[in-house]
């Protein structure tokens, strides 16, 4: 399989090249185009009770699977938000936590599930007490709201991150939540309530806009909408 992002961005389109065999599975919705070699068809992956968690990760109960059946074949696809795609390689050794919506597509060899928080986690960071859980070995192209940001920290470096610019990290990652500020009231009054404290080595993957954020600003310009 051969794959190309382009339009990086704001909009961008994932081609994928897949040899006759070959499959992808990719968010509801995703696909663009395909070339009529290729096989499309909707799929739990995993059973009821894998769609089901996927759900209460805020993902969709059902993927679509495209696969190249008669030789050669070329799928587009692109995710739901205005924002950017990214693509990490997976070799199994690690799983790959993302916020929700953030699965846009992957190789034959991810599975996607979810990982239960605890009740403060789930509590506070804005996603819920599930998220989406990413393993296996292949390509996993995950989408943002705004542009994609990778941070490296080093061992035992810390950042405090805004829980709803986050994107993706490794499971491997210390992290907890906190409130912003001193006091939850000046945590409140500061526009940041909670946010995500985490703890290096490893790479954290952020996105430069937040979609709360947007909605919260949209809402003033649409009449009889508070």
């Amino acid at each position: 399989m051969n794959y190309e992002i382009l339009y990086q961005g704001a909009f961008p389109l994932v081609k994928v090249e897949l040899n006759a065999g070959e499959s992808v599975k990719a968010e509801s919705g995703a696909m663009v185009s395909m070339t009529p070699n290729i096989d499309l068809k909707g799929t739990v992956d995993g059973g009821i009770m894998r769609g089901l968690g996927r759900m209460l990760s805020g993902e969709k109960f059902f993927f679509q699977e495209l696969t190249a059946t008669k030789g050669k074949g070329e799928v587009l696809l692109a995710p739901a938000a205005i924002g950017d795609v990214q693509a990490i390689e997976l070799d199994g050794s690690y799983k790959l936590l993302v916020q929700k919506d953030g699965f846009l597509a992957g190789t034959s060899g991810i599975e996607v599930n979810t990982k239960m928080q605890n009740l403060t986690k789930g509590f506070l960071s804005g996603e819920g007490f599930f998220i989406v859980e990413i393993s296996g070995s292949g390509t996993v192209f995950i989408s943002s709201y705004g542009a994609i940001h990778a941070i490296s920290l080093a061992a035992g470096e810390e950042l405090i991150i805004d829980n709803g610019h986050l994107v993706a990290w490794p499971n491997y990652m210390e992290y907890k939540i906190e409130k912003a500020a001193k006091g939850w009231i000046s945590s409140v009054t500061s526009g940041e309530g909670a946010v995500c404290r985490f703890r290096g080595e490893g790479i954290v993957l952020i996105q430069s806009r937040n979609p709360a954020g947007f909605g919260t600003w949209i809402k003033q310009y649409i009449p009889g909408v508070k």
